[in-house]
């Protein structure tokens, strides 16, 4: 039989937009809906039960929370029959004398840790794709992400045997060359560095591999293309891999970035605590909030500071993203 006119324009696909000699699927897409997928995926689902659980009951049932930001709080009252007082409650953190410390803090620590992490974790996960030997590359990655899952309060007492003025590795070798030992934990301006290093030690790893399986998508006919031109290995990194892997880069950029006024706060109150000489360079919101809360007990300011946290985090990525969607659509998250 001829095809028509208008079945050769289309490529030769049928009125149900299937291709001519193919095998289209019987029944409707989706036939049986959320049931049927759930009997024939049970085991996928219980795995996601526990994470859909926890993020139902933390962040849905939260929301209606939120109202006690606008509020005097008390206990004995309703959240919907609370004294409304406005954005008395943000005057609180905006009025403070620290707020613009705790801030610029936040965000600089922030902008070191994005940076540093990604430029460490491309590094590794480009060093990683030229080795061709197969055990090597796996003890690798366990090595690397090994630390992702240790405990900050773990790493507090290592960076405390590292640190310490008269126990630490690092003022004994000072010692060994005359020189004298040196409190760390009086030195503030030293602080976000180390806080970078600890933070790139535990977290580069794990971007890395995230890396690494983009990169195990590329084709390898490219590669080859290149080797045959006469590109080096660093030239097809740099022109091939790079370009490919950019998207993954970006998205997990801009998710970083949407928590950039976040401190980490289990980093910091565990690595720092409540030494006030070093809050100058390591306060951060998150922490300042906590000692708030721990003194005043004043829930509804403590919910006004993370409103006002999340609302500039959505500002941020909504204009990263926008940014990225027009001139690197491919690395755009929505």
């Amino acid at each position: 039989m001829k095809k028509t006119d208008d079945e050769k324009r289309r490529g030769g696909q049928n009125p149900r937009g299937k291709r001519n000699g193919g095998h289209a699927p019987e029944g409707k897409p989706g036939k049986g809906g959320l049931v049927a997928d759930m009997r024939r995926n049970g085991a996928s689902y219980l795995l996601t039960l526990p994470a859909a659980v926890y993020t139902f009951v933390f962040g849905y049932l939260t929301y209606p929370y939120l109202l006690i930001a606008f509020q005097r709080f008390n206990y004995r009252r309703n959240i919907l029959n609370g004294e409304w007082i406005g954005m008395k409650n943000f005057e609180f953190f905006i009025n403070s004398s620290y707020a613009f410390t705790i801030t610029w803090n936040t965000l600089k620590l922030n902008m070191f840790f994005i940076g540093a992490t990604t430029v460490a974790a491309l590094v590794l996960a480009l060093a990683l794709n030229e080795v061709r030997v197969k055990w090597f590359v796996k003890a690798s990655q366990a090595m690397m992400v090994f630390p992702t899952y240790l405990s900050w309060v773990v790493v507090s007492y290592m960076l405390y045997g590292i640190f310490s003025m008269d126990y630490g590795i690092l003022n004994r070798t000072l010692a060994a060359f005359g020189v004298p030992a040196v409190n760390w934990y009086i030195k503030a301006d030293v602080w976000p560095a180390i806080l970078t290093v600890m933070r790139v030690w535990k977290g580069a790893g794990l971007n890395a591999v995230i890396f690494l399986a983009a990169m195990a998508a590329i084709d390898v006919s490219l590669y080859e293309a290149a080797e045959i031109d006469g590109a080096s290995r660093a030239q097809r990194a740099w022109r091939i891999t790079m370009p490919l892997i950019a998207p993954t880069v970006a998205i997990l950029t801009l998710m970083a970035i949407g928590r950039i006024m976040y401190g980490d706060f289990g980093m910091i109150y565990a690595l720092i605590g409540d030494n006030g000489v070093l809050f100058p360079t390591t306060d951060v919101i998150d922490t300042y909030v906590y000692r708030a809360l721990r003194k005043i007990g004043d829930p509804a300011e403590a919910t006004a500071i993370g409103l006002f946290q999340s609302a500039i985090g959505f500002v941020l990525v909504y204009g990263a993203n926008k940014l990225t969607k027009r001139f690197f659509p491919e690395g755009a998250i929505y």
